[in-house]
Parts: C-alpha cells; structure tokens; sequence
C-alpha cells in the first residue's frame, strides 16, 4: 500500500482482514456475487410489488420499503469494501467516513423499525382479519413507513456527531472493514464511558425495542393460530408470518451482538465476520426468504 503521511492524511485506513490477505481475494469475489444477487433480487422485490395490482398490499408495500432500504444499506457499505479489498489502498477520506457511518447507521436503524412495524402488520392481519383494510389503511401504513425511516436518520445524526467530535490524537487506522461505531470508539484517545453508554442506551431503544414489540405481537399471533381447528388453516397463518420471523431472528440477533456486548481486543474477528453477516449476507437472503414460500409473488414472477 502506498505509504501516506500520517500527519498530512486526514483520512482512515480500513484494515478489514489485511492481517489475512489469503482471504482477501476470495472475499473480494464472493462479496461481488452476493452484492450482485442482492441488488437483483430486490429490485425484482420492489418492481413486483409495483407492477402486479395482487400485491398492492400493506405487507409487500413495507417488504418494497425494506428491499429498497437493503439495497441501499449494503450500496452504502460494499463498492468502498470491493474497492479496498482490490488494491493496496485501504484509505477512506474523512468526509467519506462520516458519510459511510452515518448513512449505514441511519439505514440500520429505519430496518429495525421497519422490521417491528412489519410484525404489527402481521398481528393486525392474523389476529384481526375482519378489521385489517381499516386498520392497515394506506394513510397510516405511510405514517409508518415515514416514521422509521425518520426515526433511523434522527439517532444516526446524534450518534455520528458525538462520535466524530471526540479527539482521536492522529490516530487512523480502524479495526474494521467499514466505518462503524463501536471499533471507531477505540481510536478515541480520551475515555469513551459516556458514548459507551450512550451507544449502548440508543441500541436498546433501536434494537430492543422493536425485538419486544416483534415478540409481543407474534405471542398474540400463536396464540390466535393455536385456535384455530383445521390444520391447513395453521400452516397458512404461520407461513404468512414465517419469512419475517426468519429475517427477523437473522437481522436482530448479528447487529444485537455487534451493539450490545462488551467491547475487547480479542472480539474484534469475531465483530467483523458478524458486521459482514448482517450488512452482506443478509440483505442478499432476504429476498430468497420472502419468496421461496410465498405463493403471490412467485406466482407474479410467472406473469
């Protein structure tokens, strides 16, 4: 890598895995399918839920939000990953730091949310058929929908100026493959409590948070599931909810032990591989999960 002088680069070095650079080309080539597969797989999501008048339903209208959101989040991360991962140059400019974290942070969050008002729709659907087109109507599916992605872009601000307004000394070079929060805390050359804790507090309310309210309402939705007689009747209701719950356990359980559990040296592999999880691997599944099982759209991908 082209040696740049410290004192002069205002930028950062993303180490990502340069302690294992036999990793790094194949890293390099599978990171290029899956983003491929995930940019295709979501655009298929969201041009289906617009063009097919069967799924101009709340919950393809939030899963259109989600696979939108997903491409994004993963645009966000993955081009400065494949680029590092492709040369010697690990840099990325100050400016592009902060983009990067607030951008990724922001789109995290809103998925979260997101995530926990798409199992309110799966409540008002199982539980409340009768009454589901007045409950789910177009107006406050479009409050929701704002909401998160309102409520995710607010707590990325507050996050990333705290962050970047703590003195790192010329320190610059991060453990991670992206600009992330809790491996850019450890530059920091002034002790870090409060954001520890104001870091933690604020992923509780965006992870947390929407995992009490997912697991309330699916408690309501087994509940009323297990009353009903016929069995065909069950395994329609549960494969409704299965897909969700799925990317639910998947997305929450990575970025809760990324966010939540205490920070140390020996935890930082472990941290990158778990990062790569949840902004790689996941939002390439999500489409599969949501389609494999579910009738409407792959009978839409027929027409």
């Amino acid at each position: 890598m082209e040696q740049k002088n410290e004192s002069s680069f205002a930028g950062f070095i993303l180490l990502g895995f340069s302690d294992r650079l036999q990793l790094e080309p194949v890293l390099f080539v599978v990171l290029l399918i899956f983003y491929v597969f995930t940019l295709l797989g979501n655009t298929t999501i969201i041009a289906l839920s617009y063009l097919d008048p069967h799924l101009h339903t709340p919950m393809y209208f939030f899963l259109s939000n989600l696979s939108f959101l997903d491409m994004c989040y993963t645009t966000s991360i993955v081009p400065q990953f494949l680029f590092n991962l492709s040369g010697e140059d690990k840099s990325i400019s100050f400016g592009g730091c902060i983009v990067q974290m607030y951008i990724s942070l922001a789109l995290g969050g809103t998925e979260c949310i997101l995530l926990g008002v798409m199992a309110f729709d799966r409540y008002a659907a199982v539980c409340r058929p009768l009454h589901y087109t007045v409950i789910m109507h177009p107006r406050l599916c479009a409050l929701m929908a704002s909401a998160s992605w309102v409520t995710g872009f607010a707590n990325s601000f507050l996050q990333t100026v705290l962050v970047f307004l703590l003195p790192r000394c010329g320190r610059n070079k991060l453990a991670h493959f992206f600009c992330e929060i809790p491996p850019f805390l450890k530059l920091v050359c002034v002790d870090t409590t409060m954001n520890v804790y104001a870091t933690f507090f604020a992923s509780v309310i965006m992870l947390l948070t929407p995992v009490s309210l997912i697991m309330f309402s699916y408690g309501w939705i087994v509940k009323e599931v297990l009353r009903i007689k016929s069995t065909g009747g069950q395994r329609k209701a549960f494969g409704t909810c299965g897909s969700h719950l799925t990317v639910v356990s998947l997305f929450f359980g990575t970025a809760i032990y990324v966010y939540t559990q205490p920070s140390s040296s020996d935890s930082q592999d472990q941290d990158k591989f778990m990062s790569l999880f949840y902004t790689v691997i996941i939002p390439m599944t999500n489409p599969l999960i949501y389609t494999l099982r579910n009738r409407d759209v792959n009978g839409a991908i027929k027409k």
